[in-house]
This record gives C-alpha cells, sequence and structure tokens, in this order.
C-alpha cells in the first residue's frame, strides 16, 4: 500500500484527541457504527460536519426495506434488489443485506426509532419502485429517516460518546507503513475546539455520505459535497462505479433555474397509488414497465425524461389528487407541506415534478466487512461501494444497507484489535501538495456536471465536461506552481476542490463506460452490453494528481489489499 502525500492546503493541527475509532458522519450509518464500537468497548469519537441531526438520513422520507411482512422472504428481496441493480450488484453482498437486514431493522427498533404500526401493533408496510412486496418500514407518515436520526442521535448522548460537530474533516493521517492513524479536521466555530486540529486513531470509519451537491440540482443537503470519496482518494483509496449516480425521478420541480436542495417528493406517494401524467393528464408509463410508475428508478427517470423531449417540456406532473385531503395529511405530512410552501396543493392539483441527482450508488470501494484498499480505513452508508447497489439503488435499501455494514464494520474492529495499536502518524507535509479552488469554482463545477453529466450523457458532453474541469484542475495547480499562491484555506475552498475531485472521478468513468446501464444512460450508446460492460470501473488518484482508471475482469469485485493481506 502506497499513499499519493497529496493533502488539502490547509494549517497545521494545533490540537489533537486519541481515541480507538474515530467516525467521520452522523447519519445512520455512522451513529450505528458508533453505538456498536462503543457497546464493544471501544474508545469512539464522532467527527460530523453539521450537527448531528443534520446530515442526509433526515431528509429520508419514503423508508427502510425488509423482509419483514407475512409472505415475504430475504430471497424475494434479494431477487428484487438483483434486478434493480442491472446485472452489477455484487450477490454476497445483496445476500448479507437482506439476510441480516432484518434483525438489524429490529435493533433499530430496539434502540428506540418508532415505526409506524396498525391499530393491532403491526408494522405498517408500504411498496416503492422495484418492489414486488410491501416491505418498506416507515415513520410519520413520509418522516422516515428524521425518526431514524432522533433515535440514534439520542442514543449516542445517552451513551456519553465524545462528539465534535460543525467539523470539516480534511485528510487521513497514516503511519510509516502506510496504515490509518488518524484524521485531520477543522471545526467551524461552533464546536469544542477551534480551527484544525486532529484525532488519532488506528480505526477511521467514512460515513460522509453522498455527493449531490455536485449537481446544480440535487436532494442532498449542502453538506453533501463529497469529502468522503475525495479524502479517500487523496489516502490512496480506489473507488469503484461513480459512474452510477441515481437522478430521482420525482423531485418538486422550481423553475429552469433552480439550484441547491430541492423538496423530494418521496417515491412511496407512487407506492400508493399517484400517477405520473403529461400535461394533458396522459399516463406515458403505462406499457413501458410491467411496474408503470413503480418501476425502478432509473426506468422511471429516463420515462420523465423521454416525454419531456418528446413535447418540449420542463417536467412532468404526478397527479394524487384522488387521495383526498385526510389521506395526504395523514400519509404524507412533510411533502404536502413542501409542497404548498411552494404554491402548489397536491390536493386539488398535480404536482409539477422532474429528476435531480439524488444517491451515488457508487463510493469508496469495500468488501463484506466496510474494509477499504487501505488499511485501517473502512467505509459504509452512501459514501461506500459495497457491491449492494449495483448500477442501481432499490428505493430504501440505502437505510438498511447504512445499518447492516456499519454493526458488520463494529465487529470486524473490534476483533481485529487495531486497538492494541498506537497509532504514529507522520507529520503533515510543510508545503501544500494540493492547491485549492476558489469558492466560486463550485458553481463552475455544478453547471458543467449537470449539462454534461447529469441524467442524459454522451461522449460529447462528457468529454466537454472533462475538457472544463481538467482547465479548472490546471487553472489552480499553475497558480500554485508560478507563485506558490493557492486559494484561501477555509470551508468553501475545501468544499470546491473536494468537489472537482469526485466530478473528475465521475466524468471519467462515465466516459470509460461506453454503454448504457441502470442510472447510467448514455444517448450515443443506447443500449447495455453485458459481454463488454458488465464490469466496474475502479479509479484511483495518482501522485500526481492524475487519475489511475481500470475496467475488472470480471463482475465480482477484486479483493481489497487488506483482503489480500490477510491471505
Amino acid at each position: 500500500m502506497t499513499t499519493t502525500g497529496i493533502r488539502l492546503h490547509a494549517p497545521a493541527p494545533g490540537w489533537s484527541i486519541d481515541a480507538d475509532v474515530v467516525v467521520v458522519g452522523s447519519g445512520v450509518a455512522g451513529l450505528t457504527a458508533a453505538l456498536r464500537c462503543e457497546a464493544a468497548g471501544l474508545t469512539t469519537v464522532v467527527v460530523t460536519k453539521a450537527r448531528l441531526d443534520d446530515g442526509s438520513t433526515r431528509w429520508a422520507q419514503g423508508g427502510i426495506a425488509a423482509a419483514l411482512g407475512e409472505g415475504d422472504t430475504p430471497e424475494q428481496h434479494f431477487e428484487d434488489t438483483l434486478v434493480a441493480g442491472a446485472g452489477l450488484c455484487d450477490e454476497e453482498a445483496v445476500r448479507i443485506l437482506v439476510t441480516e437486514g432484518p434483525d438489524a431493522v429490529r435493533r433499530l427498533i430496539a434502540t428506540g426509532a418508532q415505526f409506524d404500526e396498525s391499530a393491532d401493533g403491526v408494522l405498517e408496510l408500504t411498496r416503492e419502485g422495484g418492489h414486488h412486496r410491501r416491505r418498506i418500514a416507515h415513520a410519520g407518515g413520509d418522516a422516515t429517516g428524521a425518526e431514524i436520526s432522533r433515535a440514534l442521535v439520542e442514543a449516542v448522548r445517552a451513551r456519553g460518546l465524545r462528539t465534535i460537530e460543525n467539523a470539516l474533516v480534511l485528510d487521513l493521517l497514516t503511519d510509516a507503513e502506510g496504515r490509518t492513524a488518524g484524521v485531520t479536521l477543522h471545526v467551524m466555530g461552533e464546536g469544542q475546539h477551534d480551527g484544525v486540529g486532529a484525532v488519532h486513531a488506528p480505526a477511521v470509519v467514512l460515513a460522509t455520505g453522498g455527493m449531490g451537491q455536485v449537481f446544480s440540482a440535487t436532494t442532498n443537503p449542502a453538506v453533501s459535497t463529497g469529502d468522503g470519496v475525495a479524502l479517500a482518494l487523496r489516502a490512496g483509496a480506489e473507488v469503484s462505479d461513480l459512474e452510477f449516480v441515481q437522478f430521482h425521478p420525482t423531485v418538486l420541480f422550481l423553475g429552469p433555474d433552480a439550484e441547491g436542495q430541492q423538496p423530494l417528493v418521496s417515491e412511496a406517494v407512487r407506492g400508493e397509488g399517484a400517477h405520473l401524467v403529461d400535461a394533458d393528464g396522459v399516463r406515458f408509463m403505462l406499457g413501458q414497465h410491467e411496474l408503470a410508475e413503480l418501476a425502478p428508478r432509473d426506468i422511471v427517470a429516463k420515462g420523465i425524461m423521454r416525454r419531456m423531449r418528446e413535447n418540449d417540456a420542463e417536467h412532468m406532473y404526478l397527479d394524487a389528487r384522488h387521495f383526498g385531503a385526510e389521506m395526504w395529511e395523514r400519509r404524507f405530512p412533510t411533502i404536502l407541506a413542501a409542497c404548498r410552501a411552494h404554491g402548489i396543493d397536491p390536493v386539488t392539483r398535480p404536482v409539477p415534478v422532474a429528476p435531480a441527482a439524488h444517491y451515488a450508488s457508487g463510493g469508496v470501494r469495500t468488501d463484506s466487512h466496510g474494509r477499504t484498499t487501505v488499511p485501517g480505513l473502512y467505509a459504509c452508508g452512501e459514501v461506500a461501494c459495497t457491491g449492494v447497489h449495483g448500477a442501481n439503488r432499490l428505493a430504501s435499501n440505502s437505510l438498511l444497507e447504512g445499518l447492516v455494514y456499519a454493526e458488520r464494520i463494529a465487529a470486524d474492529i473490534a476483533s481485529a484489535g487495531l486497538h492494541a495499536r498506537v497509532p504514529q502518524p507522520l507529520p503533515t507535509a510543510e508545503r501544500p501538495a494540493h492547491p485549492l479552488l476558489p469558492p466560486e469554482a463550485r458553481f463552475t463545477i455544478q453547471r458543467t456536471m449537470s449539462r454534461g453529466a447529469g441524467v442524459l450523457r454522451s461522449e460529447a458532453s462528457l468529454a466537454e465536461a472533462a475538457d472544463r474541469l481538467d482547465r479548472l484542475h490546471a487553472d489552480a495547480r499553475d497558480a500554485l506552481d508560478e507563485n506558490g499562491k493557492t486559494a484561501e484555506p477555509g470551508v468553501d475552498t475545501w468544499e470546491a476542490t473536494n468537489l472537482l475531485c469526485v466530478a473528475r472521478v465521475l466524468v471519467a468513468a462515465a466516459r470509460r463506460r461506453e454503454e448504457t446501464r441502470g442510472c447510467h444512460w448514455r444517448e450515443d450508446r443506447p443500449e447495455r452490453d453485458d459481454t463488454a460492460w458488465r464490469r466496474h470501473i475502479v479509479v484511483r488518484l495518482n501522485p500526481d494528481r492524475s487519475l489511475a482508471v481500470r475496467t475488472t475482469d470480471t463482475t465480482d469485485f477484486p479483493p481489497t489489499l487488506t483482503q489480500a493481506q490477510e491471505q
């Protein structure tokens, strides 16, 4: 294992604390991993970019999928997941998810999460796209993520876990042998420390969520800037399948120039019987798939985009007027409030919707225990690529994946005895190796990605995006080489630099995959090609900041370095 030697330009840490494990992120994956590590007797520190309850988990509306209902089985859940994944799911990873999932949800309930139940105390389960059974547990109608976040945050505080809020993690610390030794971080004025510091630990768990802010319009919160993937790349880790960005089909359309986080209209609305229609009221998904509006998300997103192009329209409509006011208020109060806040009453009129960036199916490559290619570095949740989602995530599998693989990571850290090793981090380099972008580059990146690497892609659009991103990369590098200057270190410049890093990888992978598969739609390569492309694309960062892109020989993930070392 050789690291890249690349670090963000930042001041040297002015303080440090020691721990057995540092968990970066406070969504369902991060807090579950932290609670399980603490329960195993490991000194655990949670670092989160905003408040403990401010990550992507709290925005999850639909629910969490697991074979909990009468007549449902893990095998049926397994099959639905494989179909949605379009031939690229890792079957072992999916098998782990669906067999360990039901008990993981029960443990979440034991932790304090309260899911909606019928009058006789049975879980109310609903359907979403790609599921042939009602297996989605929900809370507060459409506020599942908020309830899960509440329960886990309360448990973390009750157990007295050390937390550092409002802290952006910068880079991984490693020792002389390339093993994990902790992280550097910057506390943004409201945490328990000020400025740049470090947490020294032999095990680091990345649970930083997604990278939706790489696009102009997304359902992701403002903190989702791909920090975990960028950190892992600089540390020498491999990422996989980053071209598979899921665009949620039904996001509230706020106008062609709307940017930033957009309100989501949950798939559960379609699961309860809402219809997708065009301006003439025609249900255009009928005949396109056996499940019509409940087809997997990539199929629905493509169906909407096709109809938009045919009709020269900016959006389609979701019609659920037949629900009536009582059902809207009981089952979907959050969505109802969001629509009304923007002047749309779904009780009386169809809701304008269009696809927007929602979920990264790829990420930092891991094995079945969450281990990455850097010894001591783990990843779970949206930042990770376990192989569960393949080319397209099945609805509501994300919360379950965070639960299941977080528990597996905690068990592996405890059994591996990593805490017995006292980390000896190498000193940070005196001269910065990675120039920073100015804050305004963020908007250039987002618009470039939305135009060239959004729902519809082609070699021409991707080549143009790659050229624009390369120019940003070269301009920052040249400024540093010529006068030793770079943009002023700070949250906005670190985030812009992270966004450029993940954008370059995403575009490189999307150009390499010359086919249409799952949520990767190439207009110039409209067919799925299993012979040539039932493979994974793996990317790492070279020490000179160029990208090394390779394609696996088979659909199986190659072993991570830690696995290979153990064999």
